[in-house]
């Protein structure tokens, strides 16, 4: 007997980091091990208070039950404080916004809610993968619009105007850009906004990055006007160290906080409370928790960057967040034919530009998740994979 799986995960195929995991342990097995530069899960720990916190109620008999859907005040209020501190951004606690457990949930449940067949959606190549699966598993259509480097991997707002946008209802943006590490202007997030309210299209921005190696944090939400048609997703799992814990947020209008929780409502039983306890700990830290954190990841860049040259790869060096994004030498076809050889020759993955939509063919992604010991091993591998 055969059932076949449903026709919403035809085009819909294992998260390619599920499947190269699979292939690295493999290779794990059969001699040296894999330095794995490829994902961006934070080696470093979390703050010791917030680790502290969660013990302190995971201990209590009173916190183990089922929570209220919509996250307890606590956490709620820790949300709202942090907008207004880093991002100059005022949000009511009880009305815009909602945890999350992980910001990648939300964007399979704001597609849910807003998406169907029949209706079209932006997302951008490259970007992350996930867009583009939760769009077609609404149903919808995904119209991908390209980012390149000559533009600053910013969208061409003016190319958009000449499409036929009569059926999108949603576009999706993250700034800072992952995998290219670009940082939006204000001018365009003005820009960004008013085409929103032009086109009567909602803007998800997705906002993961914005405390990694920049100088000063960014909302969509903080341009004016912005909460008649922007959600913002943020999260806890770069800033904070905490991405196994899977805390996110979605921030917006009270009618968009209401739509969603509609949907999510129907998917889980809420956050287990001493982890939105120890969340709310952690958005309360001061602003030498980020410096400290951004200086051990600067000083990893540095590394990479090394490692990149050793390639023979270009790069922006001003480029922000987790990775860093480089180009290939002309003389590979694309990232993964570099990916592959040097995984194959020197046990390093790095991870191909293309996973991330075709307009990252001719460009590779190295996560900043290892130490500089492990980042220097990396490149003393593949030079002596060179030399040999």
């Amino acid at each position: 007997m055969q059932i076949q799986v449903a026709k919403r995960l035809k085009h819909t195929e294992e998260y390619y980091f599920s499947k190269k995991l699979s292939e690295i342990e493999m290779l794990n097995q059969t001699g040296e091990k894999v330095i794995n530069l490829g994902i961006g899960s934070p080696d470093l720990p979390p703050h010791p208070a917030v680790i502290e916190t969660l013990h302190e109620y995971a201990s209590l008999s009173s916190t183990h039950a089922y929570q209220n859907y919509r996250g307890v005040l606590p956490l709620r209020s820790a949300i709202a404080d942090w907008y207004s501190t880093h991002y100059q951004v005022s949000l009511d606690p009880n009305k815009h916004v909602l945890p999350l457990i992980g910001s990648k949930e939300g964007i399979v449940h704001i597609c849910m809610t807003y998406l169907q067949e029949g209706d079209e959606a932006l997302f951008p190549n490259p970007g992350y993968p996930a867009y583009a699966a939760a769009i077609r598993l609404s149903g919808a259509t995904g119209v991908p619009y390209d980012l390149d480097a000559s533009n600053g991997w910013l969208p061409d707002l003016d190319a958009l105007t000449k499409l036929d946008l009569s059926r999108v209802k949603l576009m999706w943006l993250n700034y800072p850009h992952m995998p290219t590490g670009a940082t939006a202007t204000t001018t365009f997030f003005n820009e960004a906004v008013a085409f929103a309210k032009q086109y009567n299209i909602l803007l998800c921005h997705d906002n993961p990055y914005s405390f990694i190696l920049t100088d000063r944090p960014q909302s969509l939400l903080s341009i004016e006007g912005a909460m008649e048609v922007v959600i913002e997703l943020n999260s806890l799992s770069k800033s904070s160290n905490m991405a196994g814990w899977r805390v996110g947020m979605l921030l917006g209008a009270e009618n968009r906080i209401n739509e969603v929780i509609r949907f999510k409502s129907n998917m889980d039983s809420g956050m287990f409370l001493p982890v939105q306890m120890a969340a709310a700990k952690a958005l309360s830290l001061g602003r030498e928790w980020y410096d400290e954190l951004n200086e051990s990841y600067r000083n990893r860049r540095e590394k990479v960057f090394r490692l990149l040259d050793t390639l023979r790869c270009t790069y922006d060096k001003q480029q922000v967040g987790l990775f860093v994004w480089a180009k290939i030498p002309v003389v590979y076809p694309n990232g993964y034919a570099l990916s592959d050889e040097i995984l194959q020759q020197s046990r390093v993955f790095i991870t191909p530009g293309g996973i991330f939509g075709t307009g990252g063919d001719a460009y590779i992604r190295v996560s900043l998740c290892a130490t500089e010991a492990v980042l220097d091993q990396a490149r003393d591998r593949i030079i002596n994979a060179k030399t040999n």
